[in-house]
């Protein structure tokens, strides 16, 4: 009997640390222009093509457009979803295997349609969306007190700026709003000239929040050069890391997601709902 109980007890042990929670990855920015939609399209697109299984949802509350960078038509969006005009299942748009597009709503009456029972069906429709290893998020620019609620609900949230004065200053509003409530915030530099250009933004950024946020942990996961790919990609409606895989574009975003992979955290948090339903059921704590 004692040693039936053990091994029961193993087992129990063995399915919770086998129990797959999705990391949830909010990337913003403090400004629109800066390339962040196309960062969270592509850096989707890639994590999926390491072997793992990613959704994309577009949580840009002004301008929800990564159907068209996609290169797909969004015919129903998660709205439709919450007020119980459809199924889950009916807005999911699949990009590649593994790969799956969740459509936004260019306003902000989604959230008056976040309630406990629209959470409950998200969770109970979860289907194919229910065991994703990432959610990558595409929130709004700025700092904005709806964008901010995606903020508030993400593991990871990572800012993503360029090198330009309006830009980074904006930057640094978004990391002071966010370094009030979370510790850890990452960024990544777009559009810039060369590996050194994005590390002096960064530092420069890094030595100015420190001064102010005396508990942030700012890090650095890389950056992105200005490509005729990525410009080609973008006027094309397609994405720079699939038309061009050995583009240094490309290479820079891989070893970006390289950099996310090994900072997911390991633990298992058993009691907690994951995949997409349960990003919800996260953010109605917020609201």
């Amino acid at each position: 009997m004692e040693h039936q109980a053990t091994e029961l007890a193993e087992l129990v042990e063995q399915q919770n640390r086998n129990k797959k929670r999705t990391e949830i990855i909010a990337i913003t920015s403090g400004k629109g222009g800066v390339g962040k939609s196309n960062i969270s399209a592509n850096l989707a697109y890639t994590l999926c093509k390491m072997g793992y299984k990613v959704a994309a949802f577009d949580a840009d509350i002004g301008l929800a457009n990564l159907d068209l960078i996609f290169g797909v038509k969004a015919h129903k969006t998660i709205l439709s979803v919450l007020k119980g005009e459809c199924e889950l299942q009916d807005i999911v748009i699949p990009i590649e295997n593994g790969l799956y597009l969740i459509p936004g709503d260019s306003g902000d009456e989604i959230f008056s349609y976040i309630t406990e029972d629209s959470v409950s069906r998200l969770i109970g429709d979860g289907g194919i969306l229910s065991d994703l290893d990432y959610l990558v998020i595409d929130t709004g620019a700025g700092i904005g007190g709806l964008t901010q609620k995606f903020l508030d609900a993400s593991d990871m949230l990572i800012v993503v700026t360029m090198p330009d004065p309006s830009a980074i200053t904006d930057a640094y509003a978004a990391i002071k709003v966010n370094a009030k409530k979370r510790n850890h915030i990452f960024m990544i530099l777009n559009m810039v000239k060369s590996a050194k250009e994005g590390e002096n933004v960064f530092l420069r950024m890094k030595q100015i929040a420190y001064r102010n946020m005396t508990s942030l942990s700012l890090e650095y996961l890389g950056y992105i050069q200005s490509s005729p790919s990525v410009s080609s990609a973008t006027r094309g409606r397609t994405l720079f890391s699939r038309i061009d895989p050995s583009d240094q574009s490309s290479l820079q975003l891989r070893d970006i997601a390289r950099q996310i992979l090994q900072k997911k955290e390991r633990k298992v948090l058993v009691d907690e709902k994951s995949g997409f339903g349960g990003f919800f059921q996260r953010l109605l704590k917020y609201l």
